[in-house]
């Protein structure tokens, strides 16, 4: 994004162009003769995941399903994250209460994302696989909400119109995780969506424009007030495994929501995928994206927030960036984080939908353009030299995919024998030079 000196960044479309170039020379005063050697590291989890999507949606409906009597009209709530095969979830929730007698609609419930448009939300539900047609029902996306009232003076509370003034029942459905910019008994999950992704871009606004240090008490306490104001009877809270896969589904009713998600917030954060180091030179991670995380890499993961080092380990110098994934739609939110990024990167960086959700979150921190090169050897090479106290040949060097997949890690000699010693690891591949292909892109793959 602009920085002083480069305001023509943007050009005339409203989208990103190419940072401007110099004749740099690949940084050759900055390359490495030798740097250290890694190896694929095999990572394991809890293996215990759901199978039957379908099925488990249906078990966890069954205890609250009377709710839904015949001839409602049921609203389903789905969001913008990448939640492991939410579009089987999402469909088994339709079709449970199709077979209730019920009418059904969906809609995005996700805040600012997709730029604030309608248009942008629908893109957003259709890259996780629900539209239209793969649901079997109509999806209505507007950013237009009634309001409540207020939670609190001055505080007021929103809903998506559609959702209000189209029917009888509204349910929610999200995983519930820990937050990337907040710690507190309820963080991401069914009461966010309520507080927030329900009341669309005004409540994002409205809400993030208190900080998010206040976001441990808002949260909860707008939930509440629109749980108490709107004809919510359930939501179903989902739970992934260390290795993004859904573990567990459960339907909880309203009234049990605030003292039911904190304990599943905790069996959330027990089954977390984290990198088992505790200090790290430089990490290499391979995409970011919104459907990663809501910051695009995952400051629990990585250790890191805008402000700097979380306290929660690995401790890391430098964050480069290969990419950006393909679900994300060039909402880089998060970018900022990094300390080097590939110009493939930077290039398909969405300036508008960034800019919205980086000025609704008040993080426009989250938009700074890193350091941007051409390839990986100029990255890695380029991230060491910003390093402190570090000889490249034993630096501590790991590249993963992204923050939320992490069953699989390359890891640099130096720091092999602590990842080896926690007992969860095992070498895939031996040890083996960091190689790289006639472009400088690492030759090495996932």
């Amino acid at each position: 994004m602009p920085t002083e000196g480069q305001g023509d960044l943007i050009d005339s479309a409203g989208q990103l162009s190419d940072p401007p170039t110099t004749d740099h020379r690949g940084f050759a005063e900055f390359a490495h003769e030798k740097l250290p050697r890694w190896a694929l590291v095999r990572q394991s989890f809890d293996p215990a995941e759901i199978e039957d999507v379908r099925q488990a949606v249906r078990v966890a409906l069954e205890p609250v399903i009377s709710m839904v009597r015949p001839g409602a009209r049921v609203c389903v709530a789905a969001g913008s994250r990448g939640i492991d095969r939410i579009d089987q979830v999402v469909r088994a929730a339709v079709d449970r209460f199709r077979e209730a007698g019920a009418s059904v609609f969906i809609i995005p419930a996700m805040g600012s994302h997709g730029g604030a448009t309608p248009e942008g939300q629908l893109e957003v539900l259709a890259e996780y696989g629900i539209t239209p047609e793969s649901m079997g029902c109509e999806i209505r996306s507007s950013m237009e909400v009634v309001t409540l009232g207020e939670a609190r003076p001055g505080l007021p509370a929103f809903l998506d119109r559609n959702a209000f003034e189209g029917a009888d029942l509204i349910v929610p459905i999200n995983r519930v995780k820990v937050h990337t910019d907040f710690s507190g008994p309820v963080e991401s999950g069914l009461m966010k969506m309520i507080a927030i992704g329900l009341a669309k871009q005004h409540g994002a606004d409205t809400l993030h424009a208190q900080g998010f240090a206040a976001f441990h008490e808002l949260i909860p306490a707008v939930a509440t007030f629109t749980l108490a104001h709107a004809p919510i009877p359930f939501g179903l809270a989902l739970i992934e495994n260390g290795r993004a896969r859904l573990q567990y589904i459960e339907a909880v009713p309203a009234d049990r929501i605030p003292t039911r998600e904190p304990e599943l917030l905790v069996m959330a954060t027990e089954a977390l995928a984290r990198i088992p180091l505790s200090q790290i030179d430089v990490l290499v991670i391979d995409e970011l994206g919104k459907d990663v995380s809501g910051l695009g890499m995952d400051s629990n993961v990585v250790g890191r927030y805008y402000t700097g080092p979380t306290g929660v380990p690995p401790a890391i110098q430098r964050i480069v960036v290969r990419d950006l994934t393909e679900a994300t739609q060039g909402n880089a939110v998060g970018l900022g984080m990094a300390d080097v990024a590939l110009r493939r990167a930077v290039a398909k960086v969405d300036s508008y939908k960034t800019y919205m959700n980086c000025i609704t979150a008040k993080t426009p921190e989250g938009a700074r353009i890193p350091l941007t090169v051409e390839c990986d050897r100029e990255a890695l090479d380029i991230a060491l030299a910003c390093c402190l106290r570090v000889q490249p040949v034993s630096a501590r060097v790991v590249r993963i995919l992204d923050t939320k997949h992490l069953d699989r890690l390359l890891v640099s000699e130096a720091a092999l024998p602590e990842v080896l010693a926690t007992g969860r690891c095992e070498l895939a591949e031996s040890l083996h030079e960091i190689a790289f292909d006639g472009e400088g892109m690492f030759t090495d793959h996932f």
